[in-house]
């Protein structure tokens, strides 16, 4: 089924539901994204803002964060409800909606990350 999926491009089946795109295994009972090591860095998790590209919109980005990609799901939901914000994780990035550096720094030092604020 692995070979089949990935050369016909199954993404959902009635039988099993949602495929993963990598293995094409069951999300459910896939492995490929479970396996994936966690990101090396120095230590620190960095905090900065950023508008670029966002219209004159201030975005709050989080990396260099060493947890796995449901760790990192969890830790941006918190921090949402933390920031009464939107937001989301992409590539292993946390964006938090608005300029809430001071918020995220306060909240990841009490579970114990060690931060930097980057810029200004």
């Amino acid at each position: 089924m692995k070979k089949d999926a990935k050369i016909r491009g199954i993404v959902y089946s009635t039988e099993h539901g949602t495929l993963c795109p990598d293995c094409g295994e069951p999300i459910a009972t896939c492995l490929c994204k479970q396996t994936r090591a966690i990101p090396q860095g120095d230590g620190f998790v960095r905090v900065r803002l950023e508008t670029k590209g966002r219209k004159g919109k201030g975005v709050t980005i989080i990396t260099g964060i060493p947890l796995d990609p449901a760790g990192q799901l969890t830790l941006a939901r918190t921090l949402k409800q933390k920031c009464s914000t939107g937001g989301t994780v992409k590539d292993g990035v946390i964006e938090i909606q608005g300029d809430r550096r001071d918020m995220v720094i306060e909240e990841l030092q009490k579970q114990g990350f060690r931060t930097r604020r980057i810029g200004g």
